[in-house]
């Protein structure tokens, strides 16, 4: 039976968030004046474009073909399957999504796009090609199995969605998941002058969190992801490196959001005597961690994520981060706003979903971890082959049958 990749997950979600950048902001949906249905399949020449957008819609669909081609090998599918996908599934999705586009007014198709998005999408494919000829896959497919249970392909994906949800903007380092306020602000506009519609105090600003509070927080924005890669991760000293690099990934990609938003003169101003105290009661929570068991990270993972939920339920909106957030909105990473801004809303969510599933496993005896390969890059069945036909000079080639 073949086992679902961690790639599978990557590429379907990386789709629907290349889906999301095409047809943000999603409405108004109208019908395109003045033109007939014919010139619909059509696409335009650009009148303008430079150089942003030639890298960003090349680098925009890379990711999408890498991840499309390593998908259908590490399924099991046969190259030329993969190359359907990639080289014609791909561009037939641009096709179709700068085709939506002439119903957006907000939105300008362009044959430039397409045909950028479908170089990108090819490009993808001959680098997921090239690793595969130099047998790239089967050394992570061997990495994997050495550092992670099997079937751990959705916690992967997991773990590798959560830097992206750091990126946007948080009222608190390392805090994702403040969804509920959102709702709440949606809920605001659908109950406009209704019966139902809320009153000025029950949209009161909420006030600020104690900095106890907001330690605990970010404790709790860096163990969660710990959690989650214990408990998928085999037994061994390497648990200890996972945490450990979970932390240095957490932290680095904090500061590279807040370079973004205000400048690289503050990309540490986030350390602050609030948030570094979370930060070591948080990463030493994790090294404690890598000593209990993996349904039993699962089971913690839950609580804290939990927890993280109601904090950032409560964590009031800070007003010079709204104003950062306009450049976000208006600028040129509009798209990546919206990327990044729906997984931080919904990663944690996601994550006990998954964990909620690793609670039910139980810690049954893993098959044993397949083992490093040996020198020369032969390996261990190759090695006892060539063991097994070699022979003393002089010794006698005729086999031996016992009475």
């Amino acid at each position: 039976m073949q086992r679902r990749s961690s790639a599978t997950w990557l590429a379907l979600c990386y789709a629907v968030l290349v889906v999301y950048a095409s047809l943000y902001p999603f409405w108004p949906w109208r019908m395109p004046p003045s033109l007939p249905w014919p010139g619909v399949i059509g696409l335009p020449w650009p009148r303008y474009w430079g150089k942003f957008d030639l890298w960003i819609n090349v680098a925009g669909y890379w990711p999408l073909g890498l991840l499309c081609f390593s998908a259908v090998i590490r399924s099991g599918g046969g190259l030329w399957r993969a190359l359907l996908l990639t080289l014609v599934g791909l561009p037939l999705l641009s096709f179709a999504m700068e085709t939506l586009q002439y119903f957006l007014p907000g939105r300008v198709p362009s044959l430039a796009d397409f045909l950028l998005n479908s170089a990108g999408a090819w490009l993808g494919a001959f680098c997921a090609w090239g690793v595969l000829r130099l047998d790239g896959l089967a050394r992570w497919n061997g990495w994997r199995e050495r550092w992670f249970v099997p079937h751990s392909a959705g916690a992967l994906a997991l773990l590798a969605l959560w830097p992206v949800g750091l990126l946007y903007p948080a009222p608190l380092p390392l805090g994702l998941g403040q969804l509920f306020p959102r709702l709440r602000e949606w809920a605001e506009l659908l109950l406009q002058n209704t019966p139902w519609e809320l009153v000025p105090r029950e949209l009161a600003d909420d006030p600020p969190l104690p900095p106890g509070l907001e330690a605990i927080a970010i404790a709790m924005g860096l163990l969660a992801p710990c959690l989650l890669a214990l408990s998928v991760a085999r037994p061994g000293r390497r648990r200890a490196l996972l945490v450990l690099g979970a932390v240095a990934l957490g932290v680095t990609t904090t500061a590279w959001s807040t370079l973004l938003n205000f400048g690289p003169d503050h990309a540490w101003a986030w350390l602050t005597p609030t948030t570094e105290p979370g930060l070591i009661a948080g990463g030493v929570l994790a090294l404690l961690a890598a000593f209990m068991s993996r349904r039993a990270n699962a089971a913690w993972g839950l609580v804290v994520l939990t927890a993280l939920i109601a904090l950032m339920a409560e964590a009031p909106s800070d007003p010079y981060l709204l104003e950062s957030l306009q450049f976000w909105e208006q600028g040129r990473f509009v798209n990546l706003y919206g990327l990044a801004q729906w997984v931080g809303w919904l990663w944690p969510f996601a994550a006990l979903a998954w964990l909620l599933y690793g609670v039910t496993q139980s810690d049954r005896p893993l098959p044993p971890r397949p083992p490093e390969p040996p020198p020369g890059g032969r390996s261990e069945g190759q090695a006892g082959r060539d063991e097994t036909h070699e022979r003393p000079v002089g010794g006698n080639p005729e086999t031996t049958i016992p009475r």
